[in-house]
Formats: structure tokens, sequence, C-alpha cells
């Protein structure tokens, strides 16, 4: 408990640098990036009406002003309002948040399904039947951008056979070719390294004693070797979680998915400073949180790890 409690601190503390950092360099870089003012306003607008509209949106202080005001206010969670909706940037991003979350465990949760069996199987049937033709297609499979496969799979199955919609989020019948496509971009790493850690706990002594005792085959390699080889792609599984949360940006634009990748995307392409802050500083907490639980729950599942602090 006392190194648990020592970790959190210490995460905590790297937290707070984290977001500092973030907030900062953000802040300056979008106001770089272009004038949201010009946007808003419109080409034909004078610039007695720009310079007013900067005047509004507080854009005609210095730099540093502006961003002691924005320091100051992001210590107490506000980050303004849109400036294309009109809305609190943070409602707006905890309004996609769900979304986001949906297609992060469904994703997650189907590429468990597919590697950990597959990356079993790989190990139980070395150099037999199909076994060197799936570990090749699983190695090339691994090296193809997600988007490709949403594209393969909207051509396929909603354009051609009609099977499945590919915008939106209404029905779960909509949820398939999303989740399916980060499923077959995460999928092919974690079942290598499955494989990977199967084949080496195959080579543990304690398989060498099952073995001896009497253990079949399939209860050494599904009852001894797996649980021991999931332990590093637990650290894998969080890792993708953790890059699904952050919001896989090409998938949810392909498929409309109006999670925080999509509101992101959109947001940049209007310079909506206020939503692009928050969505970052939201993004950058859950991924923080993501990974320290996975950390932590690998520590606990693992005794090995539990006497060393990182």
């Amino acid at each position: 408990m006392t190194l648990l409690l020592t970790r959190l601190r210490r995460r905590l503390l790297e937290l707070a640098v984290l977001l500092g950092f973030i907030t900062t360099l953000l802040f300056f870089l979008l106001r770089f990036a272009g004038d949201p003012a010009t946007l808003i306003a419109g080409e034909n607008a004078s610039p007695e009406e720009l310079a007013e509209l900067r005047a509004h949106l507080g854009m005609d202080r210095s730099m540093i002003v502006q961003f002691l005001a924005y320091a100051g206010a992001v210590l107490r969670l506000d980050f303004g309002r849109s400036l294309a909706a009109d809305l609190p940037a943070l409602g707006l991003v905890a309004e996609r948040l769900g979304d986001t979350m949906l297609l992060a465990v469904l994703a997650i949760v189907l590429t468990a399904a597919i590697a950990v069996p597959l990356g079993t199987w790989l190990v139980a049937r070395p150099g037999r039947g199909t076994r060197p033709l799936i570990a090749g297609g699983v190695f090339v499979a691994q090296g193809i951008p997600g988007y490709i496969a949403g594209l393969l799979f909207i051509q396929l199955f909603a354009v051609e056979l009609g099977w499945l919609p590919s915008i939106g989020r209404e029905a779960p019948f909509a949820w398939v070719l999303p989740t399916a496509t980060l499923a077959a971009f995460l999928a092919p790493k974690l079942t290598r390294v499955v494989a990977a850690n199967v084949a080496e706990a195959m080579r543990e002594d304690y398989i060498r004693t099952a073995a001896a005792l009497g253990a079949s085959d399939a209860a050494i390699l599904w009852r001894h070797a797996l649980p021991n080889a999931l332990l590093g792609a637990t650290a894998l599984l969080g890792t993708q979680f953790a890059f699904l949360l952050a919001g896989a940006l090409t998938t949810e634009v392909i498929f409309a998915w109006p999670g925080l990748g999509r509101l992101l995307v959109t947001s940049v392409q209007v310079l909506d400073f206020p939503v692009v802050q928050a969505t970052v500083f939201v993004v950058a907490i859950l991924v923080f949180a993501v990974n320290a639980l996975t950390d932590v729950l690998v520590t606990l599942l693992d005794p090995r790890l539990r006497g060393a602090v990182s």
C-alpha cells in the first residue's frame, strides 16, 4: 500500500507538470496558427468589425496578458465558450467523451477477443497446416494503416453488400464498422505480442514441471502459459486503450463518429481555440490516467514488480 501511495503522489506531480507544459505549448501554437476573428467575421468584414470582434474575444491584449488570463481560467477548469457554437467548451467535450469511450471499449474488447486466442493458437500449432500462412497474414496486417481497412470495410459491407451503415452511431449496427476498423489495426500487434509471450512462457521451468506431473498439452498452454503471458499483453492493451481515448482521429472522421477525435479535427479547422484547448486537456488527463492504472494493474498482477519502484 505504501508503494502504491508513493507512486500515486509521484504520478499526480507528473500529471501537473504534463498539463502545465501542454496547456502552455498549445496556447502559443494556436495563437500562431491563425486569427479566428477572420473566420468568424468572414472575408468581407471591415477592419473596424474585426477589431471589435478581437476586443470581444480578448485577443486585442498582449500575448502575455492573454496567457495569464488563460492560465488562471484553466486552473478553475474554465476554458471559455466555443467560438463556433457559443457553448461552454468543456461542456462540448463532455458531450463527446461518452461516444469516444464507447468506441474505445468496443474496439479494445474486440481486439482482445481476436488477439489472445489467435496468438495462443499460433504457438500451439508451430509449422502445422495453415499456421505459417496465418502468421504471415498477421505480420502483413500489422503494417496496414487503419484508414485503409476502414475504407475497404465501407466499400465491401456498406457499398457493395449494403449490410451495414457507414456513418453515424444512432443504431448498434453503425458501431460495427468503426469498431472492426480499429480492431483490425490493433489486433495484429497484440497477436504477435501474445504469441511471443506464450512461446517464452512455454520455455519456463514451471511448464516443464507441469508436464512432468502429467498435465495435458491443452492445460499447460491455456491454464499455465497463457495467464503468465498475459502480463506483458496487459501493458500493451493499456497503451492501446489510451490511444483510443486520445481519439482515433482518422476512424472517427471516416465514419462520422461524434467523438473527441472528430471534435478536435473540426475545431482545429475553424480555429476554435477554447474547444481545442479543452479537448487536449481532457485527453491528456485520460491518457495519463489509463497509463497510470495500467502500471498499477501490472504491478499488482506480477509479484516480481511489487518490490520495485520505477
